[in-house]
Formats: C-alpha cells, sequence, structure tokens
C-alpha cells in the first residue's frame, strides 16, 4: 500500500470516528428531547424507550463499524482472489 493509499485510509477513519461522535450527540439531544416531552405531558406510559432502543441499535451496529471492523487489507484481497480463482478451476457436478 503506498503513502496515498494509507493517508486515504487514515483520512477516511477519522471522517468515520467524527461521525460516529456527532451520531452520538444527535442521539443522545434528540432522546432526551423525547424524555422532556414525555416527561412534560405527564409522563404515564414511558414511550421513548421505543426511539432510545430501535436507534440504539442503529448506534451499535454504526460503532461496531467505526472501532471494531477490520479494513480489508491486501493479504485479504490476494485470498479471496485465490479462494475464487480455486472455485472456477474445481466446477460443480
Amino acid at each position: 500500500m503506498s503513502d496515498q493509499e494509507r493517508r486515504a485510509v487514515a483520512v477516511k477513519r477519522l471522517k468515520d470516528k467524527r461521525d460516529f461522535r456527532n451520531h452520538v450527540a444527535i442521539y443522545v439531544l434528540v432522546n432526551t428531547l423525547l424524555v422532556v416531552i414525555w416527561a412534560a405531558s405527564g409522563g404515564g406510559y414511558f414511550w421513548p424507550v421505543w426511539a432510545i432502543a430501535g436507534w440504539g441499535v442503529g448506534l451499535a451496529f454504526n460503532a461496531w463499524a467505526v472501532y471494531f471492523e477490520q479494513p480489508i487489507t491486501d493479504d485479504d484481497i490476494r485470498k479471496e482472489i485465490e479462494r475464487q480463482h480455486g472455485r472456477e478451476s474445481h466446477p460443480r457436478s
């Protein structure tokens, strides 16, 4: 991988992390507003839980993609090409 390619990957990861932090901030602000609306309307059934939980699942997937999913390497690509090539040379009966 060239220096320019490494830089592009680093820039993308930094942007993804910044976008995730923005996503978390918006999640907290919007859901706080929903809880305030719920409380101001007299409480009762805690309906904001649906937005908090549903959006939270999406946020968790976003966190996984940003912080835990490994980038695809040249070695990964080479192995996949070799695996695909092996399939082509051994057709199914």
